[in-house]
C-alpha cells in the first residue's frame, strides 16, 4: 500500500515544509558541522608540515614515507592545482598520483627508481607554485613561527573543507537523520542489533533494526554478487518467517539541482534489489530538503515510496 507516491497533491506543501526544515537545520547546525572539521583537517596540515619541515623539504623520500599528505600540499598552491591539473604539469603517471589520491599509497609495483622520479617531479611543480602568501616563511633565513604556521594550516585546512563542503554537510545531516529513526523506532519498542553480529538482513528477528547494512545483490548477467549499503533495515514487529525488512535510504540535500542529478541512484539501488529478491522487495526513501516534483515524480515512477522528515510518524503505515 503507497504511503505518499500516489498522493501528488500533498507533494508542493511537503515541498515546502521540507525546504523549510532543511534550512533551519542548515542554519543552526552546518555551522558547527564545517567548523568541528575544519579543527580536525587543520590538525592534519599541521602534521603535514611538520613532516615536510614546513615545505622546505618535499623531496620524493618524504613523499613516499607520507603519501597522505598529497592534498594538504595541493591545497598549499597558487593557486590550488586539482588532481588532474597537478598531472598535467607535473607530466607523471595518472595511476601514481590517483592511487595516492584515492588510497593513501603509493604504488606498489612500479620500479623504485621509476616512482623516485614521478615523486621528484611532484615536488618541484608544488614548490615552484607553493603560495608566498601563505607561508610567508619560505625564502626568509628566520624560521617559520608557531603563530604563522597555525595560521598557514587553517588557511590551508579551509581550501581542503571547502573542495568537499557538501559531503561533510551532507554527511552531518545523515547522522542527524538516522538518529531521529533511530529514535521513533526505540519510541515504539524496537531493538538496534549490535554492529557486527553475523545477522543477515533476512534473519533479522522481529521488531528489530540496523543501520548502514549490506544486502547482497546479483548483477546483471547472474554472474557476480555485490553487496550494496542500506542506511536502514527494519524487521516489523509483525514479521513472520521468511518476511522481508522493510528498506530506508536516508537522503538530504541542500539545492534542487543535486537532486535531479542524483535521483537515479535510488532508482539503480531498487532495480538491483527487485532483480535479486523480487515483489518482496520494500525500498523507501527519508527525506529532508529540498526534492522537487520532478525528482519525487521519477521515484514514483519506479515504484519507491518515501517518508518526509517532518511527517516522521508516516514510517507507522509502513507497518512499523
Amino acid at each position: 500500500m503507497a504511503v505518499n507516491l500516489d498522493k501528488p497533491q500533498q507533494w508542493k506543501d511537503d515541498i515546502a515544509r521540507s525546504v523549510d526544515m532543511y534550512n533551519a537545520w542548515f542554519m543552526a547546525f552546518a555551522p558547527d558541522a564545517f567548523r568541528s572539521t575544519r579543527i580536525q583537517t587543520t590538525g592534519h596540515v599541521e602534521a603535514a608540515l611538520a613532516t615536510t619541515r614546513n615545505l622546505t623539504d618535499l623531496s620524493a623520500g618524504v613523499l613516499k614515507a607520507h603519501p597522505e599528505i598529497l592534498p594538504t600540499l595541493r591545497m598549499s598552491t597558487c593557486p590550488p592545482i586539482a588532481v588532474d591539473r597537478l598531472i598535467g604539469l607535473a607530466g607523471v603517471s595518472p595511476g601514481v598520483v590517483k592511487r595516492i589520491e584515492l588510497e593513501q599509497k603509493i604504488p606498489q609495483r612500479m620500479p623504485a627508481a621509476a616512482l623516485d622520479r614521478e615523486l621528484e617531479k611532484i615536488g618541484v611543480i608544488i614548490k615552484k607554485m607553493v603560495d608566498p602568501d601563505i607561508f610567508v616563511w619560505l625564502g626568509r633565513p628566520e624560521a617559520a613561527t608557531d603563530a604563522e604556521i597555525h595560521r598557514a594550516a587553517t588557511i590551508v585546512a579551509d581550501r581542503l573543507c571547502g573542495a568537499v563542503a557538501n559531503p561533510i554537510i551532507r554527511n552531518a545531516q545523515e547522522k542527524r537523520q538516522l538518529a531521529l529513526i533511530k529514535s521513533w523506532l526505540e519510541a515504539k519498542g524496537y531493538r538496534q542489533l549490535p554492529g557486527g553480529d553475523g545477522i543477515k538482513f533476512d534473519a533479522m528477528p522481529p521488531g528489530t533494526f540496523s543501520f548502514r547494512m549490506n544486502v547482497p545483490v546479483t548483477l546483471e548477467g547472474g554472474n557476480q554478487s555485490v553487496n550494496i549499503p542500506v542506511d536502514a533495515v527494519i524487521m516489523p514487529k509483525t514479521a513472520s518467517r521468511g518476511n522481508f525488512p522493510v528498506f530506508f535510504e536516508a537522503k538530504s540535500a541542500g539545492d534542487f539541482t543535486n537532486t535531479n542529478k542524483r535521483r537515479k541512484e535510488e532508482a539503480v539501488k531498487m532495480a538491483q534489489l527487485r532483480s535479486t529478491y523480487g515483489a518482496r522487495v520494500r525500498f523507501n526513501l527519508f527525506l529532508c530538503g529540498y526534492f522537487d516534483s520532478g525528482y519525487l515524480g521519477y521515484e514514483a515512477a519506479e515504484g519507491i515510496d518515501w517518508v518526509w522528515e517532518h511527517r516522521v510518524d508516516d514510517l507507522e503505515s509502513f507497518g512499523l
